[in-house]
C-alpha cells in the first residue's frame, strides 16, 4: 500500500444518495477475476453505459473535466449494501484515492482503509460548498486532502476539519494495512507473550498427538 498524505486532485461531483456496491460494480464481473486492472472498465457500469454498451454523457466521469479525477464528493450511505472488496479495488483502477461523502456504508468504509483509499466524512452542505467551487474549471480548480492535518481545502482554500480514528490515520500516513500495523507492534507483541509464557506456562505446554 502507498503512504497517503496529502492528496491535491480533481474532484467529480456523485451526489446520489445511496450508491451500493452493485452500483460500484457488479458481482458477476469479479466472478473469474485474476487481475484487478480487469475492473476499470466495469466500475460504476450501471451508469457509465447506456443499454446498448455506448457510454452515457451525463454520467459525471464520462464527461471531459472530471475524467481521471482522484476524488470523488458522493452523497449519503456512499458503498451500502452487500460486503464486496471489489468495490474499492474497481474504483482504485480508475484512479479514485479518496471518496467525500456524509456517511459510508460501514463494511465498504472498513475495505478503504484495507486498501489505502481515504473515505471522509464531512456533511452534505459543507460538500456542496465544494461542488459549488468547481465550476467553470474543475480541471484547474482543484480539491486538496491533508490526512496529516486532518482537513479538506476547497478550490478556493476553505478549509473543512475532519475526524478519522488514530490508528487508521497512523495506517494510512505509513501505507499499512492491518496486519502491517500488527507487526510493527511485533516486539511489544513478544514481550507479552514472553511474560505470558511465565505467567501461564499450561498455555503453552506441547500437547502430544498419538
Amino acid at each position: 500500500m502507498k503512504p497517503f498524505r496529502v492528496l491535491t486532485a480533481t474532484a467529480a461531483p456523485l451526489l446520489r444518495d445511496n450508491i451500493d456496491t452493485d452500483i460500484i460494480i457488479r458481482i458477476e464481473k469479479l466472478v473469474g477475476m485474476t487481475d484487478h486492472s480487469e475492473l476499470a472498465r466495469w466500475c460504476f457500469g450501471a451508469l457509465r453505459y447506456l443499454p446498448d454498451g455506448s457510454e452515457n454523457p451525463e454520467f459525471v466521469l464520462n464527461q471531459t473535466p472530471y475524467r481521471g479525477s482522484e476524488i470523488l464528493l458522493a452523497g449519503a450511505n456512499f458503498g451500502c449494501g452487500s460486503s464486496r472488496e471489489g468495490a474499492v479495488w474497481a474504483m482504485m483502477q480508475i484512479g479514485l484515492k479518496a471518496v467525500l461523502a456524509p456517511s459510508f456504508g460501514e463494511i465498504f468504509n472498513n475495505n478503504c482503509f484495507q486498501n489505502g483509499v481515504l473515505p471522509v466524512v464531512l456533511d452534505r452542505s459543507s460538500i456542496e460548498e465544494i461542488v459549488g467551487e468547481l465550476e467553470p474549471d474543475p480541471a484547474k480548480r482543484l480539491v486538496t486532502i491533508d490526512l496529516e492535518r486532518q482537513c479538506v481545502l476547497s478550490p478556493r482554500s476553505k478549509e473543512y476539519a475532519f475526524e478519522i480514528p488514530g490508528l487508521r490515520r497512523e495506517a494510512l500516513l505509513e501505507g499499512l494495512d492491518d496486519l502491517g500495523l500488527t507487526l510493527k507492534r511485533e516486539t511489544v507483541i513478544a514481550a507479552h507473550q514472553k511474560r505470558d509464557h511465565r505467567l501461564r506456562p499450561w498455555i503453552y505446554e506441547t500437547v502430544e498427538v498419538l
